[in-house]
């Protein structure tokens, strides 16, 4: 697989700060390049899936690194490390890397455990429920309009012929077609307006959201397709692990003396 180059500067910037030992790849202008950066660079690259350890990637990064180095000594001898807008970026940079590696040990030190991981799980089961439903609606602004198409329903009217008055533009034309969702994916008080219908029946009265008014058609329910808590346990372990960090960083701001 070809290393992009793009890739290889994030991959070489992430490592800038690396470590200085004995054996060098090379040494520039006397300014020596540790042999330690490169084999960073690789084992991120291996990591990343974009390349193998070869000689030849081995040989792209040396150079890389090396004209990096050619470049970062002229720029010093042109002034541009003794520049503002350099010294803040610079600055910038060194909290962001000293912050990562403070939350990065934070959660070596205190990880989502398996407990949490389900109860977060079982949590959000229960949110979503056990149940799909496939759903039409019209939306209009007033609720004299939704009575209206009530009544008209209740006269036989067919849903998806007044289905194109709805301010809805993305479902008028299609019927008011929403498709199947679980109740978890509408706001409370629009999911309250169907959850009680019986297939294929509307609601009696209009529902009212931050949208306008509603009149919603029940056209059939399933069991919910949930996926399994190994499909998301990624997912689920990664916001825990931000719940956990913004927890940790609002108590140090609670700590701070801040004038």
């Amino acid at each position: 697989m070809t290393f992009k180059p793009a890739r290889l500067l994030l991959a070489l910037i992430a490592v800038a700060a690396a470590p200085a030992f004995a054996q060098n790849l090379a040494v520039v202008n006397g300014k020596p390049i540790p042999s330690s950066r490169a084999d960073a660079v690789v084992k991120q690259v291996v990591a990343q899936g974009q390349g193998q350890d070869s000689p030849q990637l081995r040989e792209v990064i040396k150079k890389d690194l090396i004209a990096r180095e050619v470049l970062m000594q002229e720029a010093i001898k042109q002034g541009y490390d003794k520049k503002p807008e350099v010294r803040q970026a610079l600055d910038q940079a060194r909290q962001a890397i000293v912050v990562n590696q403070l939350a990065r040990d934070y959660i070596t030190k205190n990880p989502v455990t398996d407990a949490e991981i389900k109860a977060e799980y079982d949590k959000f089961k229960a949110q979503t429920g056990d149940k799909e439903y496939h759903l039409r609606h019209i939306l209009v602004d007033s609720e004299a309009d939704a009575k209206a198409i009530i009544a008209k329903l209740k006269g036989g009217a067919k849903f998806e012929e007044l289905a194109k008055q709805s301010k809805d533009t993305g479902t008028a034309n299609n019927g008011g077609d929403l498709d199947w969702a679980t109740p978890a994916s509408f706001p409370p008080e629009f999911a309250a307006g169907f959850t009680k219908l019986q297939k294929g029946g509307v609601t009696e009265t209009p529902v009212k959201t931050a949208n306008g008014f509603h009149v919603i058609k029940l056209d059939d329910t399933r069991a919910a397709k949930l996926p399994s808590m190994e499909e998301v346990k990624p997912q689920i372990q990664d916001a825990l692990a931000q719940q956990k960090l913004q927890a940790y960083q609002e108590q140090m701001v609670k700590k701070a003396k801040v004038q």
